[in-house]
């Protein structure tokens, strides 16, 4: 080859390079998001998480000009969806819906394939609902007293049914049957509408559940509302006392909801996220649908989080010691 020719051969050569390496950077410039996200909810729909992700989702959605797309993968309290997140690549396009049932499953199971305090990152608590304790019309409870004595002229007769082992539904009975001297059987489920269902057709006699998936039923007088797990009375139900005020002092639980993503997803990206979500949660018509359904939206950073999910897990872990609740 002629010099000559070989220099044109040399140059053609790294305007090909030069042009492929501009290319590359300019797709790995690309502002986020540059596609959709994958929100995983370890809840059916309908659920608590279900309907914290699709809310927030579609806002979100509007905000970062892509599509969120909400996957349910219910089953073993969260777990899977839990571990099929914390196992996803650390690029902000999938994200999970923590929940209090995380937090109480890092000690209610003797082994996971996750740590959720180590492999996810925090990025934004969003919403909290108070459990209720509600009685098929059937069962002859009008208080949470009548219920103590029910239980304990019945032991192991009663049965509670819960949106899955390790959930709060679950560990607030839990914690009844050991602050009340009782023992009534828990019955899981996998989510809080298939339970709901059992109880409304008498298959179960009480739940612990999220105010959410329950008012309604309780409105129309399909099931009896006995007390909420909360230290305060509720605003949408003034009249329906706590379970710490009718006997059991002490006694409180709330289910919680917050964004997070696997862990090592870039911190600029976690910033842009929480502060859309934040952002998302003060809107007034957010704000609205949520109360309508019993539900407080929250907010914060995602460090406040990380705190939060931290002592969630401690006051758990001591709550499961004094309660011998163990996974089935």
């Amino acid at each position: 080859m002629k010099n000559q020719d070989l220099d044109r051969w040399l140059a053609w050569t790294a305007a090909i390079l030069a042009a492929m390496l501009w290319a590359a950077s300019g797709a790995t410039a690309q502002p986020y998001p540059a596609k959709s996200i994958r929100v995983i909810a370890g809840f059916p729909p309908g659920s608590g998480a279900d309907i914290t992700a699709r809310v927030i989702g579609a806002r979100l959605s509007e905000a970062l000009g892509q599509q969120v797309v909400v996957e349910n993968r219910p089953g073993a309290g969260s777990n899977i969806a839990a571990e099929i997140a914390a196992k996803s690549t650390a690029d902000g396009y999938t994200l999970f819906i923590g929940t209090v049932a995380n937090t109480i499953n890092a000690t209610l199971y003797a082994k996971l394939p996750f740590d959720f305090a180590r492999d996810f990152a925090p990025v934004a608590l969003t919403t909290a609902a108070p459990n209720v304790l509600v009685v098929h019309p059937s069962v002859p409870a009008k208080s949470v007293k009548d219920l103590i004595a029910l239980a304990k002229s019945r032991p192991g007769q009663l049965n509670y049914a819960s949106a899955g082992t390790g959930t709060a539904p679950h560990l607030s009975g839990e914690l009844f049957n050991a602050m009340a001297g009782v023992r009534m059987v828990h019955i899981p489920y996998k989510g809080s509408p298939p339970a709901v269902t059992d109880l409304l057709a008498g298959e179960v006699a009480l739940m612990f559940s999220p105010s959410s998936t329950v008012l309604p039923h309780v409105k129309t007088g399909r099931l009896r509302a006995l007390a909420v797990t909360t230290a305060a009375r509720l605003q949408s139900l003034p009249e329906l006392p706590t379970v710490a005020e009718s006997g059991l002092k002490g006694y409180e639980t709330i289910t919680w909801f917050g964004f997070v993503a696997p862990a090592r997803t870039p911190p600029a990206v976690i910033t842009r996220l929480n502060a859309e979500i934040v952002k998302v949660l003060a809107l007034p018509e957010v704000r609205n649908l949520f109360a309508s359904q019993g539900i407080e939206t929250l907010g914060g950073t995602p460090d406040r989080f990380a705190s939060y999910i931290r002592d969630e897990i401690a006051k758990w872990a001591e709550a499961i010691r004094l309660s011998g609740a163990k996974a089935e």
